[in-house]
């Protein structure tokens, strides 16, 4: 019995912790993050800077395997999707390791970086738990994917399609 009540409490933890959102907090949406010429941007400005674009943000690290492995197959997302705009947002612990990184694997896109790392101001505000993790947001600013990882590549690639 205690196993089932364990069982079913991890369920019901997972898939809240797994629940889609369909807005920013005001928290996510003020935090500042760094930009490549070393300035700071809000997270609001960035979105305002790609509206009336579907937009996909990669919350990633240059330090985070999954994130690596999982690089051929954004890149691959990104050729079959150039009409969208790709927003790379690191949890670097370091401009310097953040800007090599962008540079060795060769990303194409918008990038920033988190002020304070994967468990900071950012990363809470948007739940992150996991990177590589993705957004996206359509042309209106609804975000029609909250949560994504490296495995969702089909379902990123099937929601782009839809709104083509």
């Amino acid at each position: 019995m205690k196993q089932i009540l364990l069982a079913i409490v991890a369920f019901i933890t997972f898939s809240c912790s797994n629940a889609q959102k369909n807005n920013f907090s005001t928290e996510a949406l003020s935090e500042k993050l760094l930009t490549l010429d070393d300035g700071q941007m809000s997270f609001q400005d960035i979105l305002k800077k790609h509206k009336g674009k579907t937009i996909v943000i990669e919350v990633w690290a240059s330090w985070c395997g999954d994130c690596i492995k999982a690089m051929p197959k954004f890149k691959e997302l990104q050729a079959n999707h150039p009409e969208v705009d790709y927003v790379f947002i690191s949890m670097d612990k370091t401009a310097d390791k953040w800007k090599i990184g962008i540079d060795k694997h060769q990303l194409k896109g918008d990038h920033f970086m988190a002020n304070d790392g994967m468990k900071g101001n950012f990363g809470k505000a948007i739940d992150l738990d996991w990177i590589p993790r993705y957004i996206i947001v359509d042309k209106k600013g609804a975000i029609l994917t909250y949560r994504a990882i490296e495995t969702d590549f089909d379902q990123i690639n099937q929601t782009l399609n839809d709104l083509k």
